[in-house]
């Protein structure tokens, strides 16, 4: 009877720990692409939130569904090269994430109240790259079709969809506060990976500058092409990288509170 016994308390135990808990995150965001050249600038950090379910186990595993509220932005203007500073391009987008993901704890929290933990899953996005154009007018750059996507001249660059899925993956560290088993914090850093690689707006060659002005009007011409001074002769070379996909990320501290007692 003694193993019973001994499996009965820790299935007890188990469940006592069990619990939901509503998640809030507070932090930065930040993208990286085709007009960036560093990994990391102060310059491209926005703010960013979200919010979480989760489903504490007690155990190695718990899971989570949320949403997230980030800013991604970057400008040519803040790289070092002057080809890159010649190009001149630059955008703002504002992100709405959803996800459902696992983590991993890497320690026992029935035994520690600090530990890290890993965490991956799968989510859907939200995007709409913009910029502001010679006159500071707020412009949506999608409709423009400033690389030719949708354009009957360039039957192979479909128009790219606004919403599109990612793979969150990370890292964190969790801790309990001393005498208080109704709160849960931590630290995470959060990656996305995208399929895509127009979050900026930016990914192939330059098209013709005409072409666009006839199907799409001269914002679309212009926004295309920001060289100043330069008079256009770049049709087929490179405007972006299209082997290198896009990516955001963000990090921030986290605070949650359990829904029921334990």
């Amino acid at each position: 009877m003694k193993p019973y016994l001994i499996s009965l308390l820790l299935i007890s135990k188990l469940c006592a720990a069990q619990q939901w808990m509503a998640e809030a995150m507070a932090g930065t965001s930040a993208y990286n692409g085709d007009l960036t050249q560093s990994l990391v600038s102060v310059k491209r950090l926005n703010p960013a939130a979200g919010f979480n379910f989760k489903f504490v186990t007690g155990d190695f595993f718990d899971f989570r569904v949320g949403l997230a509220f980030e800013r991604v932005s970057a400008d040519d203007k803040d790289n070092k090269s002057r080809f890159l500073k010649a190009r001149n391009l630059n955008f703002k987008s504002n992100i709405i994430e959803f996800n459902v993901g696992i983590e991993f704890n890497l320690a026992d929290p029935q035994v520690y109240d600090q530990y890290p933990y890993l965490f991956a899953g799968l989510g859907i996005f939200h995007f709409n790259p913009f910029t502001y154009d010679d006159n500071h007018k707020k412009t949506f750059l999608r409709p423009l079709s400033t690389e030719g996507e949708g354009l009957p001249e360039y039957p192979t660059r479909k128009k790219y969809s606004l919403i599109q899925p990612c793979i969150p993956i990370g890292a964190g560290f969790k801790w309990k506060p001393k005498e208080n088993s109704k709160l849960l914090m931590s630290y995470e850093f959060g990656y996305r990976i995208l399929l895509t690689d127009y979050l900026d707006d930016v990914s192939k060659t330059y098209v013709s500058t005409e072409i666009l002005q006839v199907r799409k009007g001269a914002e679309s011409a212009a926004l295309s092409y920001r060289k100043i001074g330069v008079p256009f002769h770049e049709e087929g070379f490179p405007r972006g990288n299209p082997k290198v996909k896009d990516y955001y990320f963000f990090t921030g501290l986290k605070i949650a509170f359990a829904l029921e007692k334990k």
